[in-house]
């Protein structure tokens, strides 16, 4: 038992010292920036051809005539 104590209590502290590594990076290292550049190929940057969608077709809805209008025809139906 007191071997497993040992072992435990030694993994304790060797994660102890990393998160206190961690801790001591984050607060005293600050990053520094410098302008980066990126060359990429035009094979890269040729654009491919897209062909528009095609409109949906819209048809001219049948009107139904009024009894006011002048221009109307009446349809003779045949009788059942």
């Amino acid at each position: 038992m007191p071997t497993l104590i040992r072992l435990l209590i030694s993994l304790l502290f060797l994660a102890g010292l990393g998160f206190a590594g961690l801790y001591a990076l984050t607060v005293f290292v600050q990053p520094g920036e410098k302008l980066i550049t990126v060359r990429v190929p035009q094979r890269a940057m040729a654009l491919t051809p897209v062909a528009p969608k095609p409109e949906p077709q819209v048809t001219e809805a049948a009107v139904l005539p009024t009894p006011d209008d002048p221009n109307a025809k009446t349809v003779d139906t045949p009788d059942d």
